[in-house]
């Protein structure tokens, strides 16, 4: 997702912002939002209902209801991954960058 600065206006003694009409569509927002405080920031979001997720026996259940054809799923145990060393014996991480500041190893006669 983008990010889009938007303009603080006075409205009356108060300030709003105007969104977007693309972001009114897409989050089906209409004449009221909802307003959430959070340590990050504010949530806007759309009036009325939330859509509750499932957990994850309800959505076991509903997988077996559906009587899915996972018979495709086996052919997966034959490719190979579980010899995959998942395990890396290598210390150096990926997202890490290497120090700028090498570390000198002290010689034995010096103190």
């Amino acid at each position: 997702m983008k990010t889009i600065e938007l303009k603080v206006a006075r409205i009356g003694n108060s300030r709003g912002i105007r969104l977007p009409a693309t972001v009114l569509r897409r989050y089906r927002i209409g004449d009221s939002v909802i307003m959430e405080e959070m340590t990050e920031g504010i949530l806007l979001r759309p009036a009325g209902p939330l859509i509750e997720k499932l957990s994850w026996e309800d959505t076991a259940r509903e997988m077996a209801a559906a009587r899915e054809d996972w018979s495709e799923w086996e052919a997966t145990s034959a490719d190979g991954l579980e010899e995959i060393p998942w395990e890396s014996r290598s210390t150096h991480r990926v997202a890490e960058r290497k120090s700028r500041y090498a570390v000198k190893a002290r010689s034995a006669g010096k103190k």
